[in-house]
């Protein structure tokens, strides 16, 4: 079976900005309800977790005294605004700069006199914001035969909603022209929405099947469906990959996969996985079953835990030490059962849509395979000297306390997990300990320069893998408050931060093989420096992978290094 992702499915830039907005003010406000004048996005999965992070959406101000309001990327007429100003409350305007351009486009023209023509849909609360702007003077239609009993000498000025279907806005636009010669035209509908419309078209074209996921509540997402149905194609729209249980995906080929302005990354990756694990493939290949052993690998953390073995490989022959057995089998057993315990314990949004009875189900079969390889983990490292055995359990202890409430009442951080960054921090300095330091522990940890760098080299490494996965995963890092460096730093500074580092690792191990710290195996290390700045553009281009696409494709990071030492060791 053939997947295709449209690059355009999900938020659009207007409402992936009122998202940022209402999320950085409740980060930084703490404690108190914020307002948003009706539903901030169309979809029901994302305003449920927006309320649990006391954002809650009100369709009638009236019963606010004072506080807060955001007004969505639809915008709101001046009168409303001027209520909410006679109210005393505080407005934070998130109203999409796409949207404001029509507003100001309808406000001067229906001041000289023209009549406003709005094609959109009348209850669009979009529609109802820009009709407040015309002064009296506008009028909303729906398409070329609304503009019967206008008077031929009337000055007309036509605009769209800006998620207005393409072709219905042509169509209408060239009927005026016709009846009113002198009429000015706005083609106003969003340069996201011509996109996703043309993608969608061009994908139904050439798909067995097509999936729009959004809200039904959302006008753009059904437009898309309508669009993709347009052209003959079998289209299903779901709201949630539960939706598509009833689906008989095996029936089709190659399928489509597009979503609605207001719909989340994490939603849209739900749906992708469901139909890679549901959708039967006719022709199954050598190449295509290995891709879903990758996969499988990656969703359950075993690549995580190959990668921590390969990185212990290459700090040893950084440091011109013989690999043991051993050492590869504690760095890997514990690097998987710690993150098997992040998943226990990290809120994610998908989370939500699962019933009460699967989440305890799921918990507890995590919880028992994390014992298991944690114990594997500190008995390996026993077996390695009694001091790897402490100081494995000592980092263990750190971990399994990172999401616990330790400190007592009062205390503005309780947990670990509470101070901001500290997941990406902590996580590269456990990985740099097992990999670089706990080999070396039964000698009474001698320090030397050449596990300095072998350290600062996983630090980095790592560093960089976790910090760019979290950036990629933004969305609901920021839904659920999760305080990742992307969320404080934003996404220009975590960028920018990466950067430094990859430039800070090239400097490291060409200085450090210069000086003789470390082996001339150091340059060859180089290699994944020059993947890493490969890496850096994927969060960019995040729709075309999905999740575990993503993530492998980052964690290939992990695995590179211990390739190069296999084949240095080889030849040596």
């Amino acid at each position: 079976m053939g997947v295709k992702l449209a690059r355009t499915a999900g938020f659009c830039m207007g409402v992936r900005r009122g998202m940022d907005m209402v999320l950085d003010i409740a980060r930084k406000r703490g404690k108190g309800p914020i307002y948003t004048y009706g539903p901030l996005i169309h979809n029901p999965q994302a305003i449920e977790l927006l309320k649990r992070r006391g954002i809650l959406p009100v369709l009638d101000p009236e019963g606010i005294r004072g506080g807060m309001i955001v007004i969505r990327a639809h915008g709101i007429s001046p009168d409303e605004r001027s209520r909410l100003k006679e109210k005393g409350i505080e407005i934070i305007d998130a109203t999409c700069p796409k949207v404001a351009r029509v507003q100001g486009i309808i406000r001067k023209h229906s001041s000289m006199g023209y009549t406003v023509l709005i094609l959109g849909d009348e209850n669009h609360p979009e529609v109802a914001g820009l009709l407040g702007y015309a002064g009296g003077r506008g009028k909303v239609i729906q398409g070329p035969g609304d503009l019967e009993g206008l008077p031929d000498s009337e000055r007309i000025c036509l605009v769209a909603q800006t998620t207005q279907n393409v072709e219905a806005f042509e169509e209408t636009a060239a009927e005026v022209r016709k009846r009113f010669p002198e009429a000015v035209v706005f083609d106003t509908i969003c340069d996201s929405t011509m996109k996703r419309q043309r993608e969608v078209r061009d994908m139904a074209r050439t798909m067995d099947a097509m999936i729009i996921v959004g809200g039904r509540n959302s006008a753009n997402t059904e437009r898309l469906r309508a669009i993709s149905e347009g052209s003959g194609t079998p289209t299903f729209l779901v709201e949630t990959a539960d939706e598509l249980k009833g689906v008989a995906l095996d029936s089709y080929e190659n399928i489509g996969v597009s979503a609605g302005a207001s719909t989340p990354n994490w939603i849209i990756n739900s749906v992708l996985e469901h139909i890679a694990r549901n959708g039967k493939d006719r022709h199954r290949t050598l190449r295509k079953t290995l891709r879903s052993l990758w996969v499988w690998s990656v969703g359950t953390d075993l690549f995580k835990a190959v990668g921590a073995a390969s990185l212990t490989l290459a700090a040893l022959v950084l440091q011109n030490r013989a690999p043991g057995l051993l050492s590869l089998l504690t760095s890997a057993f514990y690097v998987h059962a710690m993150h098997t315990i992040n998943r226990i314990q990290e809120k994610t949004p998908m989370g939500d849509t699962l019933g009460e009875a699967e989440k305890r189900r799921i918990r507890k079969r995590r919880a028992l395979l994390a014992l298991a390889t944690l114990a594997l983990a500190l008995f390996t490292a026993s077996l390695t000297g009694f001091i790897s055995f402490l100081l494995l359990l000592s980092i263990s202890s750190f971990g399994l306390l990172y999401d616990i409430p330790f400190l007592p009442a009062g205390w503005s951080v309780r947990k670990i997990s509470a101070i901001p960054g500290s997941k990406n921090l902590l996580i590269a300095f456990a990985w740099a300990t097992v990999c670089a330091v706990v080999p070396h522990a039964a000698e009474a940890l001698p320090v030397r320069p050449g596990m300095v760098v072998a350290f600062l080299f996983v630090f980095s490494l790592v560093f960089t893998v976790s910090a760019l996965s979290d950036l990629m995963d933004i969305q609901s890092d920021r839904l659920v408050g999760r305080e990742t460096i992307p969320v404080v730093m934003g996404e220009g500074n975590t960028r920018f931060i990466l950067l430094g580092v990859c430039l800070f690792l090239a400097i490291l191990l060409v200085v450090s093989y210069g000086t003789g710290m470390a082996s001339p195996f150091s340059l060859v290390l180089l290699i994944s420096v020059i993947y890493l700045w490969i890496c850096l553009p994927v969060y960019d281009r995040r729709f075309s992978f999905s999740a575990l696409n993503a993530e492998g494709f980052l964690e290939t990071n992990l695995i590179l290094p211990g390739m190069c030492a296999g084949i240095w060791l080889f030849f040596s």
